[in-house]
């Protein structure tokens, strides 16, 4: 109950100080407020560009490996024409590797087109991607269907012309309708579309997303494109288990089945590169690493001043109140109890600053962004509060044990 009354007593203390001396509080906390403003809004935006990357990335796939011609990363001196040289995955090395793999949640392959151009009647939309995919390509890559279904298993195996389309190609075909059992037209055939994906919106890279593509069955789209050896390129993805960490097992199971498949000798290199997204994901947190470090930089300065600031105003404040300090000593004040009246004052101080800084960023997250959505989580809102309470811990900790450690009799007749 002590402890309580202590807090109580010691707030009353800390706000009547405070308010007493409006302007130089608000001019003390000012670089606190500069400071966590600055390092929470780039740690803010930082997770928000993160995430907003990361689900621009979602149609690739999680936990799964590509195989493909070309490896999505080159290294200094990386000889590209060897790379040029390969054979393109096929249907063929598909269907075998599906029979022998038996570390894999999920295997398909997918081949895609762009710049294509869809018509219904007088509508058309241009600058399209067409994708084919065989039936499990819903096991490794998220295609959030909105209206109507996926494929049938009969519908890939027959290979029949039917559609599963992004949202802005269906607004643009029928504005004014469902495109659910309506017909469509691309590079000559017809095809029936059976379902509708969600809306992405649009994405941090301007890349073409779900909401620009229509896909199709695997066989429709080898009928109108090449999608041989040296055609069309194609992927072929495999989606890991949960029980394999690392997707080791299956990395090596499909690099030993491929590298058997295309006859390849123990000492040749493989003719075909095995890519994950993480390749991408590591880079883009590399990245966001090297500018949270900016922030901490950037905000670690202002926040040097706002704490030289709070330390001068708690010296200020005790030489004010030492004939105070010396009356309450007098009384029987212990040390702790006006120690942690001026530590808590100075923490106090530097919370209101805080505070500040974090409602200032809690108002550019509420500004509409069309891009990327921008949102204060709570780690960044328990940091930047973490942060004001350590920084007002140590401005003021000099300041408090001065005063706890003044003489009741010299404080008394200090006036």
């Amino acid at each position: 109950m002590i402890y309580l009354r202590l807090i109580a007593e010691s707030f009353r203390f800390a706000w009547q100080a405070l308010s007493s001396n409006v302007l130089r509080t608000v001019l003390s906390l000012l670089g606190v407020t500069i400071g966590i403003f600055a390092i929470i809004s780039v740690f803010t935006l930082v997770d928000s560009l993160e995430r907003n990357v990361r689900e621009s990335m979602s149609f690739i796939g999680d936990k799964v490996i590509y195989v493909q011609k070309w490896p999505w990363s080159f290294g200094p001196g990386t000889p590209w024409w060897k790379y040029f040289q390969r054979p393109e995955p096929t249907i063929r090395e598909f269907r075998l590797l599906d029979r022998r793999l038996a570390n894999d949640a999920g295997l398909a392959i997918t081949s895609q087109r762009s710049n294509n151009v869809f018509k219904h009647g007088n509508n058309s939309y241009s600058n399209a991607t067409l994708m084919g995919v065989t039936y499990e390509y819903n096991k490794v890559s998220d295609i959030p269907i909105i209206e109507g279904r996926y494929f049938a298993p009969q519908e890939i195996d027959a290979a029949r012309n039917v559609m599963i389309i992004g949202d802005e190609a269906a607004e643009t075909l029928y504005p004014y309708g469902s495109p659910i059992g309506q017909e469509l037209k691309v590079a000559g055939q017809k095809f029936t579309i059976i379902g509708l994906i969600e809306k992405q919106g649009e994405n941090m890279f301007g890349m073409p997303n779900l909401d620009q593509m229509a896909i199709i069955p695997y066989g429709s789209f080898s009928k109108m494109f090449d999608t041989g050896p040296n055609g069309i390129g194609s992927s072929i993805i495999a989606k890991g288990r949960d029980d394999d960490p690392g997707l080791m097992e299956l990395e090596y199971e499909l690099r030993g089945h491929m590298r058997t498949i295309r006859g390849l000798r123990p000492r040749d290199e493989d003719s075909f590169a095995m890519n994950r997204p993480e390749m991408a994901t590591e880079a883009v947190s590399g990245f966001f690493e090297v500018i949270g470090m900016a922030g901490w930089v950037i905000g670690g300065f202002a926040i040097l001043v706002g704490g030289f600031g709070i330390a001068n105003i708690m010296f200020v404040s005790v030489k004010e109140r030492t004939n105070i300090i010396g009356i309450q000593k007098s009384l029987g004040a212990k040390n702790f109890f006006i120690l942690f009246q001026f530590l808590f004052e100075s923490v106090f101080l530097s919370l209101i600053g805080g505070g500040i800084g974090l409602l200032l960023v809690f108002l550019l997250t509420v500004i509409p962004q069309d891009i990327m959505k921008v949102s204060l989580s709570l780690g960044n809102i328990t940091l930047g509060l973490g942060v004001s309470a350590v920084i007002g811990m140590l401005s003021g900790i000099i300041p408090a044990v001065l005063a706890s450690n003044l003489d009741p009799v010299v404080a008394i007749r200090s006036k």
